[in-house]
């Protein structure tokens, strides 16, 4: 593998965020574990850390090695700031999805290796573009509306990243978004969120809180 996408990568697994590629994530990095796999990244070439989602009862096994989702997506961290106590503010860009094929126990962390996913191309259809952007309108009606719809009507935000963005940053469950995280191209994905997005217009589930993250 090149330094972009290096064979191994650490392993962040977490009980509640999803990551996908284009877009910007905050963490803050406490546990003695993850200070060190933060240390280590920092001096990698590719400074990339694997997001993967925990899965089932992993409460009574967090501290040794809880199930996780096969399916993740490694983000490069593009900035740090190391506190005084040996703590950490990174932020992560998301870069690519991957599979893990084996796990490394050779850290106070978890590695893999790791199968990297085909980088996402192609473009929507017209048709369904505009069911997506029907159905994120709804989902967002009000103020939020505004700003979510004019990322459809931005030529310099490419399907993909649009796609993604939302995916992070609409407030589904952890479940949901690996749903769409595990999607083979830019175009099913853009499908199961539509499929998502009306089952919580039609359950009356979604939160109104405002979307988070931003696209990169």
């Amino acid at each position: 593998m090149t330094a972009e996408l290096p064979a191994d990568i650490p392993l962040f697994p977490l009980p509640n965020v999803v990551l996908f590629p284009g877009v910007a994530l905050p963490l803050h990095i406490f546990e003695p574990r993850y200070r060190e796999m933060v240390r280590e990244t920092l001096a990698t070439p590719h400074r990339m850390i694997g997001m993967t989602l925990l899965r089932g009862d992993w409460r009574p096994q967090y501290y040794g090695n809880p199930d996780v989702f096969l399916v993740g997506c490694a983000g490069r961290v593009v900035s740090s700031e190391p506190l005084a106590d040996g703590r950490f503010n990174i932020r992560l860009h998301g870069v690519r999805e991957f599979v893990i094929a084996n796990e490394i126990r050779d850290r106070s962390y978890r590695r893999g290796t790791v199968e990297w996913r085909s980088a996402a191309a192609g473009a929507l259809s017209g048709e369904l573009r505009e069911r997506l952007r029907a159905v994120i309108g709804r989902l967002t009606a009000g103020q939020r509306s505004e700003a979510a719809i004019k990322l459809f009507d931005d030529p310099s935000v490419a399907d993909e990243l649009m796609v993604n963005f939302f995916c992070f940053a609409l407030d589904f469950s952890p479940i949901e978004k690996q749903g769409l995280l595990e999607a083979a191209s830019v175009a099913e994905r853009a499908e199961r969120l539509s499929d998502v997005a009306e089952f919580a217009l039609g359950a009356g589930t979604f939160s109104s809180g405002e979307p988070g993250g931003q696209p990169h």
